[in-house]
């Protein structure tokens, strides 16, 4: 019988990986496929280290080759994991939302403009993939990353601004057309991000998720080592009750990423004729409300302020500003979150 690599293909299909849900095939986890006569080789890509699965995972490709081309097909199986590039990076804080429209991607680029400030080596990675807004708030939208060979292994260079390390699906697709990707693409697309970009060393990794709760955030968390997650909320009470369903998510047993606390957005706000009033225009202290019903730090509460829209839009994030309203709001939060990461790492 003639092996042929559409064949193998073919019954790779049906083999599942139980974590994302779909055929190995599907998620891209069969790589490298060779056929020498009598015996098959192919690469076994797994999402993330340590995976409890491999060997369950492997057999069941072998299975599926031999029991249904011939026992007596060699089937070389070569079980590769994510590149150590995320090894230089001490922490990985994600940025969530449980809904759109509360400035979750204002809150990120801020934030990880004021941990470079206070010292910190920061990059931020726009995995908003639907929505990819980072490019244009740090005024990059006609960069292109370049690339680079390390190991045979193409990776990607991050844009620099601000002294800050920037990577976007943004920079790789049409700006004015719509992504429409199944799941497991968007995933994929996801992890190559991580994975396939020279992030160097860095002290704080800030990600921009996608408002609400999907396949992106259980690719994150079930892929990449988050440190902590904080979650960003209005006062209203529909951002309120949606940020709750945001906690319970990442507190599921299955998932179990710590929550560094809640971020108001919106919070208040305060003229610029008058810096020492303030207007709680969307009600006042729900965020702290939250924060002690759910067992968390208020991380920060965040003005409303014209400047803020203005310089996202100009690609000059407000925190860039020395002693104003909101870049201390920023600067604020920056420790705070700081604070908590050390304590959960010094325990």
């Amino acid at each position: 019988m003639t092996i042929t690599k559409e064949k193998v293909i073919e019954l790779l299909e049906k083999v599942l990986y139980f974590p994302k849900g779909d055929n190995v095939v599907a998620l891209n986890m069969i790589r490298n496929i060779k056929i020498e006569g009598n015996e098959v080789s192919f690469v076994l890509y797994f999402p993330k280290r340590d995976e409890i699965n491999e060997n369950i995972l492997k057999d069941s490709c072998i299975n599926a080759i031999k029991q249904n081309l011939d026992e007596n097909v060699k089937v070389n199986i070569d079980i590769k994991t994510p590149s150590s590039s995320l090894k230089g990076i001490k922490n990985i804080v994600a940025i969530a939302s449980g809904k759109g429209g509360v400035g979750k991607s204002t809150v990120a680029v801020n934030l990880a403009v004021a941990l470079h400030k206070s010292g910190e080596r920061t990059g931020i990675i726009d995995a908003d993939i639907y929505g990819p807004s980072i490019p244009m708030m740090f005024d990059v939208m006609k960069e292109h990353p370049q690339v680079m060979e390390r190991d045979g292994k193409t990776m990607i260079i991050p844009i620099e601004k601000y002294g800050i390390k920037v990577l976007s699906i943004g920079f790789f697709v049409d700006k004015n057309q719509a992504l429409i990707w199944r799941g497991p693409l968007a995933s994929n697309a996801l992890t190559q991000l991580f994975n396939d970009a020279d992030w160097g060393e860095l002290d704080y990794l800030v990600v921009d998720l996608p408002p609400g709760t999907g396949d992106i955030h259980l690719t994150l968390v079930q892929q990449v080592p988050v440190t902590g997650v904080a979650i960003v909320t209005t006062p209203q009470e529909v951002a309120l009750a949606d940020a709750k369903k945001a906690f319970s998510m990442f507190n599921q047993k299955n998932i179990k990423v710590p929550v560094l606390g809640l971020i108001e957005n919106m919070s208040f706000f305060t003229p610029a004729e008058l810096p020492e009033n303030k207007y709680y225009i969307f009600g006042k202290e729900g965020g702290k409300k939250l924060a002690k019903d759910s067992g968390v730090v208020l991380l920060g509460e965040i003005p409303l302020v014209q400047s803020i829209c203005e310089s996202g839009d100009n690609g000059k994030p407000s925190a860039l500003e020395e002693g104003t309203l909101i870049s201390k709001a920023f600067m604020e939060l920056a420790n705070n979150i700081k604070t908590e990461i050390n304590k959960i790492k010094s325990v």
